[in-house]
């Protein structure tokens, strides 16, 4: 026995009610054409994920389920075809008194339609509240298992959370479900496929049941959703997956029962399930910035995006991801020499700049600093040059860049990344400054590593070698007076990192990093940086999430913190 299952990988637009009603209908159109029995959407699919405060507004949640009932109305033809919506659902309409101070609004829910009916309705029962996820705040837990028929399938469903629990899955099987479905919103980072698909794993091995596995694609504010949906056979084998960093409405024919009697579909059929491969962690690394870059342009409206190209590897590789997501007419590169910036930054920026055809300007802002040196000297008087004298250098940087957005609309990126922004390597209101942090959640040794990556592979079909040679083997400089590397006042990038990844992803004391062979001096400065440096973090922009611990809703320490 069989089932034609369609998967809607979409990248649905939080608070696009409308317009993703819409792609609901065209998706189930879709669906029909392709002969599909069963139609999945991914968690949330109607409001977007996630919608924050959104969903405290009954308003909001009140336009959601006007929007369902369009989509049943304009559902009801198509034959046959049930289709899995995901939506946020006010607890009044499940018959629960909304002004509990206990629980809140309203409940991620799934909606279960066929022919313009609802057949079912099913609450999401476990509701994560770690990492990036905040949903006790937004919605109360279901208690109900959920199973419904699907030409002749019984049909068990689970949305996101759920499904890394053993409980709901089995209780749906004791309920009668033969196939399991979840529907999700999963936000990406490095390794999360995988790690994924083993979870799924696991409950097909506990259930003996086969299971597909809906989700959602795109970029949402610091967070991207992969896609990958995939399918596990009963043994847990996978028989399909859709390509990563992808949109598509794809139909998979999936077997029933362990012994894989495939009753009128033969095994031809189930062998031409499409199953896309998984990409290389650079290769990930580099798809996640372009989508999070395009969709967060685009969703928001910005006509173009402009950066400082300083001639160094952070700024280079920011270029290249704007270019490879959103194309050279979209993208303006504008170099703003110092007295210190050194001849081979100009040759190196304008030689990049030429390779990918972007607008190119060069600001001289000596100038600038003169004059700013000479509007402070009589404050400044007796005292030496320092650090003060670099920021005003990025402080004018940042000025000159944000005029330029406030003059042609266009959206400030800025290129710190994540070994910066742990210890305050970066100037608050200069290099700062800006509207979105491509790389803020890239260590600089792995900046090196996707910047190398992407001159040997051209994934989307840009430029090929986009940065030239020197400017990932030179020496990294701020080039904010004579002389520096970075390593001047920090530890060589391969130890930064490890003991930065060390204590922000893994949570690891300053005992345990010294006990795995870390210098103690190298860990008391780099912690201490750290510390130090939250009040800058917290007046970063929004940028992409790589990791399981991005600085953004992941990381929540108090700026003013006298723990050691």
């Amino acid at each position: 026995m069989s089932i034609r299952i369609s998967v809607a990988q979409l990248d649905f637009v939080v608070g696009d009610i409308t317009g993703n009603a819409q792609r609901i209908v065209d998706a189930a159109q879709q669906a029909h054409s392709d002969g599909s029995q069963l139609l999945l959407t991914p968690e949330l699919s109607l409001s977007g994920y996630a919608a924050e405060d959104l969903y405290l507004r009954p308003k909001f949640l009140a336009d959601c389920d006007d929007a369902l009932k369009w989509v049943a109305a304009q559902t009801a033809g198509l034959k046959n075809l049930t289709l899995v919506v995901g939506h946020p659902r006010l607890r009044s309409v499940a018959g629960v008194k909304t002004d509990s101070i206990s629980l809140p609004p309203c409940e991620n829910a799934a909606t279960v339609l066929r022919e313009g009916e609802v057949i079912t309705r099913y609450a999401k029962q476990m509701l994560p509240n770690y990492q990036v996820f905040d949903e006790r705040r937004y919605f109360a837990p279901g208690t109900e298992a959920c199973v419904f028929e699907v030409a002749g399938v019984q049909v068990g469903l689970l949305i996101c959370e759920d499904a890394w629990f053993p409980q709901p899955a089995s209780r749906v099987k004791e309920v009668g479900a033969e196939l399991l479905v979840v529907i999700n919103a999963s936000p990406f980072h490095l390794g999360k496929s995988a790690q994924r698909e083993q979870a799924m794993a696991e409950r097909v091995q506990e259930t003996h049941l086969p299971l597909v596995y809906a989700h959602l694609v795109g970029g949402q504010d610091e967070v991207v959703f992969e896609g990958r949906s995939f399918a596990l056979d009963a043994d847990a084998a996978l028989v399909a997956r859709a390509p990563g960093f992808e949109e598509c409405v794809t139909t998979w024919t999936i077997a029933l029962g362990r012994d894989k009697a495939l009753g009128n579909v033969t095994p031809t059929e189930v062998s031409q399930n499409t199953v896309a491969a998984l990409g290389s962690e650079m290769a990930d690394l580099w798809q996640t910035l372009v989508m999070g870059l395009r969709d967060y342009v685009e969703k928001n409206g910005f006509p173009s995006v402009v950066l400082g190209l300083s001639g160094g590897i952070d700024s280079a590789v920011v270029l290249a991801v704007a270019v490879d997501a959103l194309g050279a007419d979209r993208v303006r590169a504008v170099m703003m020499p110092s007295p210190y910036t050194a001849d081979i930054s100009w040759i190196d920026a304008r030689e990049m700049a030429k390779r990918l055809n972007v607008r190119y300007d060069e600001v001289d802002i000596a100038p600038h600093f003169e004059v700013f040196k000479a509007s402070l000297q009589a404050e400044f008087s007796g005292l030496a040059e320092d650090t003060t004298e670099e920021n005003l250098q990025a402080r004018i940087r940042g000025t000159l860049l944000m005029a330029l957005s406030n003059k042609f609309g266009s959206i400030v990126l800025t290129t710190g990344n994540k070994s910066e922004m742990a210890t305050g390597y970066c100037t608050l209101y200069g290099d700062m400054a800006g509207g979105y942090a491509v790389i803020k959640d890239v260590f600089k040794t792995k900046v090196f590593g996707v910047a190398l990556w992407r001159n040997a592979h051209n994934p989307l079909g840009g430029v090929s070698e986009p940065i030239p040679e020197r400017i990932i083997t030179r020496p990294p400089s701020a080039e904010l007076r004579a002389d520096q590397t970075d390593q001047d006042s920090l530890p060589v990038y391969e130890v930064l990192d490890a003991i930065l990844a060390r204590y922000i992803e893994e949570d690891e004391s300053a005992e345990d990093i010294i006990a795995a062979g870390f210098e103690a001096t190298d860990v008391n400065q780099v912690l201490r940086l750290v510390r130090l440096n939250e009040y800058k973090r917290r007046q970063s922009p929004v940028g992409i999430r790589l990791t399981h611990r991005g600085f953004g809703k992941d990381w929540r320490y108090p700026i003013t913190n006298a723990y050691r």
